[in-house]
């Protein structure tokens, strides 16, 4: 089951369809599944520095706000054709109903692995995604 988990959920990030996207975060995550971007990009923290702000937490909650976020990736990482997400070897279960997915974004051009990160997941009773940490950068 998780290696299916896996490969819908990296599958979800190079959907094209707007309406096969919506079907795909209600099918893997809970209806109050939430996405935590646990590292944000540097800018992000700078800017945070700058007004005395201890780094923000980046998360998304509920099913329009992943839908949000999935798209906004698409189109700044898949869409424009230079770049693709792929699986980066097996998930790993850590616990009963947690998985870990790592994923590789990929130069379309020349296959070169220019990105990527790890996914940990944590599942409901239903097998959905509850939490979902994402580590931009980890190998």
């Amino acid at each position: 089951m998780s290696k299916e988990l896996a490969d819908r959920y990296v599958a979800l990030w190079n959907e094209p369809d707007p309406a096969t996207r919506s079907a795909l975060i209600r099918e893997l995550w809970a209806p109050d599944g939430n996405q935590v971007l646990v590292d944000p990009p540097e800018e992000i923290r700078a800017a945070a520095a700058a007004i005395a702000f201890p780094v923000p937490p980046l998360e998304v909650h509920g099913y329009d706000a992943l839908e949000a976020r999935v798209t906004r990736a698409y189109e700044m990482f898949v869409e424009p054709g230079e770049h693709v997400f792929e699986a980066a070897g097996e998930p790993s279960v850590l616990l009963s109903n947690v998985i870990a997915i790592r994923w590789s974004m990929v130069s379309t051009a020349t296959r070169e692995v220019v990105g990527g990160g790890l996914d940990v997941v944590a599942l409901d009773g239903e097998g959905r995604i509850r939490t979902d940490h994402q580590f931009i950068g980890a190998s």
